[in-house]
């Protein structure tokens, strides 16, 4: 059996690179813009050959059997990483290669998923999923170092559409695909229940899944003590014409996770990218809506939308807008459209317009968001 000298050297083999190549793949995630991609890859492409060589050490090492978990989260992390570099490069070439590049960011999720159980054995691991403004908070660092992270309301949870169902007594009528109609769940290791806490509602892209969409704000949600809900749209993307599918799928969402947990009602956002920031509209803007605030992103927007609303819902009502200026699917200008005209409708709209972002979303924009959210507007002007 390898000394723990031995041990320590294979875990700091290859761990270092997986957390160095999540922050590289977590940049390029974030600048991912279609006549880049070449650029994009020949500046990170090295990245991923000390995951590699570190997976090999790793694997070559052999690990007492009470670290079959932890061998494991760390194995698939590093496949993972190895994935998304890989899609990376074959999409610089290839003559779809925008989605053949989202696909690759599909691993980088996968291996940030993989990986996060980790954050409850190693420290280093649990900073790498704090917010990188608070990385040096010795006091929350401690807080997270300190929670009991084997608690049943605390963690990453899921429930798929029929396990949803049976919670609701309905049968949720979905493509396929169990991932449709359910969700996805975070709540903060350190959860007290005596405490009201903030509830973040992201909704994914056309695309995408409410089990991939939790990581974009999971980060944040475990840095500010927000629970975080991720929903899965009922059929293959958001109820943005005809009949309304998952609005009212969402409020039960509400108020189901109300009922188990300490929910502050009066900080209910509803956040969203693409489709699902379309639908933030579409959902966020009817008289019924819990939502207290809304945060679309790259969106779709028209102005017929404010019709299905009245004037006492959009009195006031904050909305943090974002958009970037080199969108390539829904032009910047939807943006400019949907200010002016949620503006002159009543609501307070935080308008951000950000000039290196593409179609993606700007999760350097998160701390901004949640102190708005959270009342600190001084970090969102």
């Amino acid at each position: 059996m390898p000394s723990n000298d031995e041990l320590l050297d294979a875990i700091s083999s290859v761990l270092p690179p997986i957390l160095n190549a999540l922050d590289v793949l977590g940049e390029v995630g974030r600048h991912l813009h279609p006549p880049n991609l070449r650029a994009l890859n020949d500046a990170v492409a090295e990245r991923v050959d000390p995951v590699r060589d570190g997976l090999v050490h790793f694997r070559e090492t052999e690990f007492p059997d009470h670290f079959d978990g932890f061998k494991d989260c760390v194995e698939r992390a590093a496949e993972h990483v190895v994935a998304a570099f890989e899609g990376l490069a074959a999409a610089a070439d290839d003559p779809n290669g925008p989605m053949r590049a989202y696909r690759a960011m599909r691993e980088q999720t996968r291996a940030v998923e993989a990986l996060y159980p980790v954050a409850n054995m190693l420290p280093p691991v649990s900073r790498f999923f704090v917010s990188r403004p608070r990385r040096g908070d010795d006091d929350l660092l401690a807080k997270l170092g300190e929670a009991d992270a084997s608690r049943d309301e605390v963690g990453v949870m899921h429930a798929t559409r029929d396990e949803w169902a049976d919670m609701r007594g309905t049968n949720v009528e979905t493509t396929g695909d169990v991932r449709r109609g359910g969700f996805s769940l975070y709540v903060p290791e350190y959860y007290d229940e005596a405490e009201a806490h903030p509830l973040i509602v992201a909704l994914h892209g056309g695309s995408g899944n409410g089990r991939d969409f939790l990581w974009t704000w999971l980060v944040e949600a475990r840095t500010r003590g927000a629970i975080l809900l991720s929903p899965s749209s009922v059929d293959r993307t958001w109820s943005l014409m005809g009949t309304d599918l998952d609005s009212d799928n969402l409020a039960a969402m509400v108020s189901r996770i109300s009922q188990r947990w300490n929910i502050d009602h009066d900080r209910l956002l509803l956040t969203g990218m693409s489709d699902g920031g379309t639908f933030c509209y579409v959902s966020g803007l009817r008289s019924d809506s819990p939502f207290t605030h809304l945060a679309p992103s790259s969106a779709s927007f028209h102005p017929m939308l404010l019709e299905g609303t009245s004037r006492e819902r959009l009195a006031d009502l904050p909305i943090y807008l974002m958009h970037g200026v080199l969108d390539w699917m829904f032009p910047v200008d939807i943006a400019r459209t949907a200010n002016a005209a949620l503006s002159a409708a009543g609501a307070k709209v935080v308008y951000r317009e950000i000039e290196d972002l593409s179609h993606t979303w700007p999760r350097d924009e998160n701390p901004r968001i949640v102190d708005w959210f959270l009342g600190d507007t001084s970090a969102a002007g």
